[in-house]
């Protein structure tokens, strides 16, 4: 054995270890055919400011976790890192403090970089990659090539997501309602020139291979929903007296029979085409315009009071039974779901229901829940339940569902299938991001550069603000912009639009694996060895966004033979939010951000990793706490004092159970993301070896083992100091005996306020601090706890405990 520092000094640990851990290039991965791979992936972050706040961290720190492990029980582990670093963060940054993006990007990325690795994790930095890197970046465009090349990327003049703010087009997956997501203000639609990636045409590959993944069931929902697939009919209303046709789309042509007038979206092509036979077209004329100021939300929101215009003189034909029924323009059809017009069946659809209330249109019940008797109260709500046909001619009597099909054939419907999903607007007129890699020729059109002329490099310029006019800062550089086509030799012009911040991490992951190839994106055989990535970690709040643009990139480049597998990430984890300890979100405006410096500086970064894992369960939120943090550092300076008592005898004596137990529950509650459990289980085992006057060897060096994880450099440390010479995290994790798993258990009931909400097993002799922290970090508990002050908690050794919380 080394010679035991008295003091347990983190500052001098972990400085040291982490020097060592790099010259040895401990971390970094190479390709073995021998070894099962396990490929641990971050979310990387964008450096748009001025660096990270303890929040940050909590998600690198699970994989970090997992990825220890997951070395150490054999698997050849990849944990890589890198910089989301083009796209609206990192410029508005830069125009926020006057700097050139580039300027502000190297700033942060370094400052980023540091605070990473202060925190100690295991990253393989010779694979970091940043998307703002021409070498990376030639590989965005090259990918952009194929989809043109396939009829995926397409130009587009169509209105558009417009935020006033930030002056750039935005996709539908940029808005939180109808708000631009970066900036809060309220999105215009705006006719512009764009570029759209054909993102539908992968929307049922996308739906239905969601059932592969391991990723949690609310993402999964989250992303079912928003790709949204109706089955439906598209059925067509001759206008009368004119050559003109409404075709609709409905997921209820049983209800035709029903339909007793027509609505068109007021952004509908064919209300233009109609002017002329209109005749109040002035009223029209006025109703839309009207509408373009109101968002979509407002315009289809539960409960918001319907509005609408007749188009007087203009019928449509029901093809069902060839009667005249009105046509409106109403704002709460839109332009972009379905057709933009839809057949009104009041009697059965609830906002049919209330707009034929208001203009006093009549309601035919077609469905009715007890054939033949015809009761269902029409004028108290739309009935949208199943039953029999009435009033429907040679269809009476036959199911709803049944008379779908038949009708639709009927009247020579056509079945479709629609999405919710809408396809990528693709392009951004600001500065910081991807050049687009086409040209402009009058004689051949848009052509791609070609592939050896890759990548098409960022000019640099002074003035990169965006302009405010649709054209980016780009169409300004004259000497860039002119190049001679690659098709003709005549004149030509760049793309001036550039690519949105998400082209880039639509598909880092692949690079990670072959991040120096300037040949091809990734290496055949290594992206075979390490795809999928096993462990993806990150917020919910990409669910419908970079999730679903990944999930998109990735099966295409899977069609086109650059990957092997369809789905890039096998198993998902979310992580919850570190709030500020006022309880709300740290941010500078706030100023109740927590530096995670100060922390390291002060208590450690083993302390930092372990309380952050240990404030309660993985995905949820939680308030910062600078008090809470000293019971971790007092957990790892008992760690620290337990050499004192190794003894070189061999053997675990009389904490045999406690020991297999543990290293069952720590390696089960790390596998599952309950790492708050798994601290609590080796407080446990510290506990436990506290009470003998010596510890032998193995259990201690067991404990140090299981503990690594969590706390590599104080374990790298206190491995050494026992006399091994390798490194804890190369050393093989412990194995447990089921047999000698066998303890002495009892089954602790849960309350809230009395009433029984969860139960625990613990040993008889657990510690009682331990047993209430895994208590209220119980999902179950949490439920009733969340955001309720706890009074007391009343402890009655080995049957409950009882959380007493205001009402």
């Amino acid at each position: 054995m080394s010679v035991m520092s008295e003091k347990y000094d983190h500052k001098e640990i972990e400085k040291k270890w982490q020097a060592e851990w790099e010259a040895d290039g401990l971390y970094y991965a190479k390709e073995d055919q021998v070894k099962p791979k396990c490929y641990v992936l971050d979310m990387f972050p964008y450096p748009s400011g001025e660096g990270l706040h303890v929040g940050h961290p909590k998600g690198y720190i699970a994989t970090d976790v997992y990825s220890r492990m997951k070395r150490m029980q054999g698997f050849n582990v990849l944990h890589p890192m890198g910089w989301d670093a083009f796209g609206l963060p990192a410029e508005q940054y830069a125009i926020k403090n006057k700097v050139h993006p580039r300027v502000a990007v190297d700033k942060n990325t370094k400052r980023y970089k540091e605070q990473l690795s202060m925190i100690g994790f295991d990253y393989d930095w010779s694979r970091e990659v940043n998307t703002t890197d021409p070498a990376f970046y030639k590989w965005t465009q090259w990918i952009f090539l194929q989809m043109f090349e396939k009829g995926l990327a397409y130009e587009s003049y169509e209105p558009i997501n417009w935020c006033p703010t930030c002056l750039t087009g935005l996709a539908n997956e940029d808005l939180d309602g109808d708000a631009c997501e970066r900036c809060d203000t309220t999105v215009e639609k705006k006719p512009m020139r764009q570029w759209v990636l054909r993102i539908t045409d992968y929307a049922n590959r996308m739906l239905a291979d969601l059932g592969k993944l391991d990723w949690p069931v609310s993402i999964k929902e989250s992303q079912k929903n928003w790709i949204g697939r109706s089955e439906g009919a598209e059925i067509d209303f001759k206008i009368d007296g004119i050559d003109r046709v409404i075709t609709v789309f409905t997921t209820r042509p049983d209800t035709l029979f029903g339909a007793t007038y027509c609505v068109l979206a007021p952004e509908h092509k064919l209300l233009d085409e109609l002017k002329e036979v209109v005749e109040n077209w002035s009223d029209v004329e006025k109703y839309r315009e009207c509408t373009k100021s109101r968002t979509e939300i407002e315009r289809t929101a539960e409960g918001q009071e319907k509005t609408g215009v007749r188009l007087d003189g203009v019928f449509a034909i029901n093809p069902a039974n060839e009667e005249k029924i009105p046509v409106f323009v109403a704002d709460y059809v839109l332009g972009h779901y379905g057709t933009g017009a839809v057949m009104a069946v009041p009697a059965h659809d609830e906002r049919d229901f209330e707009f034929a209330k208001k203009y006093d249109l009549p309601m035919v019940v077609v469905v009715c829940p007890h054939y033949p008797e015809h009761s269902y109260p029409i004028l108290d709500t739309a009935y949208t339940d199943k039953g029999k046909l009435v009033v429907s001619g040679a269809f009476n009597g036959i199911s709803n569902e049944e008379a779908k099909k038949k009708i639709t054939d009927f009247v020579k419907g056509r079945f479709v299938t629609k999405y919710r999903l809408k396809d990528w607007v693709f392009s951004r007129q600001r500065y910081w991001g991807e050049p687009i890699p086409l040209i402009h020729c009058e004689k051949c059109g848009v052509v791609p550069v070609p592939e050896k002329d890759l990548p098409v490099l960022l000019p640099q310029v002074e003035s990169y603000e965006p302009t405010g006019t649709g054209e980016s800062p780009l169409a300004n550089i004259a000497e860039w912009v002119n190049v001679s086509c690659p098709k003709c030799g005549d004149a030509g012009k760049r793309e001036t639009n550039t690519m949105p911040q998400w082209a880039g991490s639509s598909w880092y992951y692949l690079r990670y694996i072959d991040p120096k190839n300037s040949e091809a994106l990734v290496d055949k055989e290594k992206e075979k060895y390490w795809s999928p990535v096993d462990m993806y970690v990150g917020g919910a709040e990409h669910a419908t966004r970079h999730l679903i643009y990944a999930r998109f990139y990735h099966k295409f480049l899977y069609d086109i033979g650059v990957v092997s597998y369809e789905e890039p990430f096998d198993r998902l984890q979310n992580v919850g939010l570190i709030m500020a300890p006022d309880g709300r979100k740290m941010s500078k405006r706030w100023g109740n951000v927590v530096n995670p410096d100060d922390v390291v500086d002060t208590y450690g970064a083993d302390t930092l990793r372990l309380y952050e894992m240990f404030m309660g369960p993985f995905g949820q939120s939680v308030a910062w706490s600078t008090d809470s943090i000293v019971g971790p550092r007092r957990f790892l300076e008992r760690v620290w004092r337990l050499q004192e008592k190794v003894s070189e005898v061999n053997g675990v004596g009389s904490i045999e159970a406690t020991l297999h137990k543990t290293i069952k529950k720590v390696g089960d509650d790390i596998e599952s993301f309950s790492f708050n459990t798994a601290i609590s289980s080796l407080m446990i085992l510290v506990n436990e070896m506290e009470k003998f006057e010596s510890v032998s060897r193995d259990s201690y060096q067991a404990l140090l083992i299981l503990l690594a994880p969590f706390a590599p450099h104080i374990t790298e440390d206190l491995w050494h100091n026992i006399g091994n010479t390798e490194s804890i995290h190369l050393a093989k994790w412990p194995l447990f005996d089921e047999s000698k798993c066998v303890s002495n258990e009892l089954t602790v009931a849960i309350q809230v306020n009395g009433k029984l909400r969860d139960t625990i097993v613990v040993l008889a002799d657990a510690d009682e601090e331990a047993i209430k922290t895994t208590a209220l970090g119980r999902p179950a508990v949490t439920k009733w706890t969340s955001g309720k002050t706890v009074k007391k908690i009343i402890f009655v050794k080995g049957r409950l405990i009882n959380i007493v919380i205001e009402e």
